[in-house]
């Protein structure tokens, strides 16, 4: 049984945790458990991420209506919590989530899969050249 006491007060350090931009809001990643894919990217402000963290369902700021938006409750393609994580700065979250029908409001599985684009690629450096100095490193661009 969970104590809900420790658990409110384990939201509201992960709250005050939290580096929300200048505008109030963090970008929120939200990434499929089964598959690992990324599905989309949201924004939460304060009690965004409050609701998604004590609800277990993924709720936005809406930039555009101003207003909160629980996945799935217009289009029935919701996103349950399995798990949440804050990046290593505190600005950025990612929810991992049970995905029920499409992420994007386009149809499709994921939002990236509507606009593929085709940039140049590269290999990573091999083995020897990634273990090398860094003062190596800086010596061969000059």
């Amino acid at each position: 049984m969970t104590d809900s006491t420790s658990t409110s007060t384990d939201t509201e350090a992960v709250l005050d945790r939290a580096r929300f931009g200048a505008d109030g809001l963090l970008p929120a990643i939200v990434q499929e458990e089964s598959s690992k894919d990324v599905l989309m990217l949201g924004y939460m402000d304060r009690e965004a991420l409050r609701r998604t963290l004590t609800e277990g369902r993924v709720t936005f700021w809406s930039r555009s209506r101003n207003e909160y938006w629980r996945k799935g409750d217009t289009s029935g393609h919701a996103q349950y919590v399995r798990g949440a994580a804050l990046d290593c700065d505190d600005d950025t979250l990612l929810v991992t989530v049970q995905q029920v029908g499409a992420a994007c409001h386009t149809g499709a599985h994921r939002c990236f899969d509507v606009d593929p684009l085709t940039p140049v690629t590269a290999s990573a450096p091999t083995d020897a050249t990634a273990s090398a100095p860094a003062e190596t490193a800086v010596e061969a661009t000059r």
